[in-house]
């Protein structure tokens, strides 16, 4: 593993059918090799049932591989007595915020994790205000957590997640129950994380959230089938589409456009990229 890599699967190999004979089974995650760099954005993308929520959780030990090997930070998943080292390195976020709220007050909620560990007071409620801040939640820590919307109790379960000190943070469809502003929230919350050198690894369905990542994985029956940043993955928009895949709005558009006539960039995947390119186009 170099020196800048978080997480590395070798030739991961998993399934949930442990009956079937090797040869004839269905492998969720078949032979998946990939790294994670240190505060690198990865998103994972997929049409359901191709591996990529199993290949997650592999992650941080919650599923372990068949075959082959899944490093944090050089400490192998499957060595049991490093397993609460690696769940300190490796934080997991979930589809529904309320299963994984506790409490009642957000404040003491975000402190949970760190009670049970026995985490001194003082140390605690730094972690706790820290986490807080950086998740966006800050200003309703002392409201309960029933009555956020579904944006804010997202932002409330990374604060939890954030109080542990990760290095990685796994977003497992995390904005797949939110409306529009939430997504919002937490993407914001994502690249606030990013920037503080947080790894994240975002497996989602939505495209415009894939095209703020560094890189972006493509996996199609347990394998990973593309690779490469945003641009280059939505620049080969049929590729994308024989995945049952959608594009960015902005790249539906592009291509659009390029096919009226008009000389757009392959690059552009963003509204924002879009718009330079109209208006230099325009002027």
């Amino acid at each position: 593993m170099q020196k800048d890599t978080i997480l590395e699967a070798q030739s991961v190999r998993f399934r949930y059918d442990t009956e079937t004979p090797p040869e004839q089974a269905v492998y969720a995650v078949d032979g998946v090799s990939m790294q994670v760099r240190r505060g690198e954005f990865v998103a994972v993308l997929g049409a359901n049932g191709c591996g990529k929520s199993t290949l997650a959780k592999h992650f941080n030990a919650i599923l372990l591989p068949e075959t082959g090997t899944v490093l944090v930070e050089d400490m192998d998943t499957r060595t049991e007595e490093k397993l609460y080292d690696i769940r300190q390195k490796v934080g997991m976020v979930f589809q529904n915020p309320d299963n994984q709220i506790v409490a009642t007050v957000v404040e003491e909620d975000v402190a949970f994790a760190l009670e049970n560990l026995g985490v001194p007071t003082e140390e605690m409620r730094g972690r706790v205000d820290d986490a807080m801040k950086l998740a966006g939640i800050w200003e309703q820590r002392h409201k309960a957590p029933h009555k956020l919307s579904g944006g804010q109790k997202q932002r409330v379960a990374i604060a939890g997640v954030i109080a542990m000190r990760p290095d990685c943070l796994i977003l497992d469809e995390a904005t797949a129950m939110l409306d529009p502003r939430g997504r919002a929230q937490v993407m914001k919350t994502i690249r606030d994380l990013r920037n503080a050198g947080i790894s994240i690894v975002s497996i989602t369905h939505y495209m415009e959230e894939a095209a703020q990542a560094d890189r972006v994985l493509v996996m199609s029956r347990g394998r990973i089938v593309m690779e490469g940043t945003p641009e280059q993955v939505f620049s080969q928009t049929r590729r994308v589409r024989s995945y049952h895949l959608d594009v960015p709005q902005a790249a539906e558009l592009r291509d659009a456009l390029a096919a009226a006539g008009l000389p757009m960039p392959r690059s552009v995947i963003t509204p924002e990229q879009c718009a330079k390119a109209i208006y230099d186009l325009l002027a």
